[in-house]
């Protein structure tokens, strides 16, 4: 089975992009993040046509998470247990941040899109950090219930956890991303039983999942690696081979991300 996860930065913009890349790479599962659409606003004619099913959870133009899949879905959650509002008083709302669904031979993906943070002293960060660990707790509940549950933790995680995740360490003093506290819970997730499981085939420094439109920074190579998929034993175990799409970051209407994408064999 190939699965693989991509911020789309607007579905809706990019449903082309979409079709072209399931049918060249030949994937099952594809979790998107930043779909920036309810899903009564996207048309899915196209990937029904193509044999896939779509759960999509969005609730404005912000945010929003989806799983497509031609491997069956089913037991669809729209939710993290725990997670918390933004903000985080009588106004606030659960974000359309998290999708989980099962899929093929018992496989539970989480398509998620972890809070940016915006800046280290913004009430954003602390959320970040709060979502975070409720991440972590939900995956250790999962590996506490069956400890070779098939669990994948796959999206834009907002979180580079080694300095050569970035092109610059200098550039980003100061900045989110690459705090310990954002680091610490990233490794948090980790630690609960998951791993990354791309990063063996594909260590860095240089090898990223984002560029920023400004400042040419995808022709200059100056990118972040903020994209994962985390695995479970079971998942890790099961992997085959992965790798990382940059040709999909070029050319006219291209998201800032690369999809990261991952064969499994259980």
């Amino acid at each position: 089975m190939r699965i693989a996860t991509w911020n789309i930065n607007s579905l809706r913009a990019r449903m082309d992009r979409v079709l072209d890349f399931l049918e060249r790479h030949d994937v099952d599962v594809l979790a998107l993040q930043e779909i920036k659409a309810k899903p009564a606003q996207l048309d899915l004619e196209a990937l029904t046509a193509a044999g896939y099913e779509v759960a999509a959870h969005g609730l404005n133009q912000w945010n929003g998470v989806a799983l497509i899949s031609r491997v069956g879905l089913t037991d669809v959650r729209t939710e993290l247990p725990a997670v918390p509002s933004y903000p985080e008083d009588e106004t606030g709302v659960v974000e359309a941040r998290a999708l989980g669904g099962v899929v093929g031979d018992g496989l539970r993906i989480w398509s998620l899109y972890v809070p940016n943070g915006r800046e280290i002293d913004h009430p954003h960060y602390a959320y970040k950090l709060r979502w975070l660990e409720a991440l972590r707790a939900e995956g250790a509940r999962e590996l506490a219930a069956d400890a070779d549950a098939r669990v994948a933790l796959v999206g834009d995680f907002n979180v580079a956890p080694l300095d050569d995740d970035v092109w610059d360490r200098e550039f980003f003093e100061g900045k989110t991303h690459v705090t310990e506290p954002e680091r610490a819970a990233f490794r948090s997730v980790v630690d609960a039983g998951f791993a990354d499981v791309v990063r063996g085939d594909h260590p860095g420094p240089g090898v990223y999942t984002y560029w920023d439109y400004q400042k040419l920074r995808f022709p200059k190579k100056e990118g972040m690696r903020i994209d994962f998929v985390l695995g479970s034993p079971a998942v890790e175990s099961a992997v085959t081979g992965s790798f990382i799409d940059r040709e999909e970051r070029k050319g006219k209407g291209a998201s800032d991300h690369a999809p990261v994408v991952v064969d499994l064999e259980f």
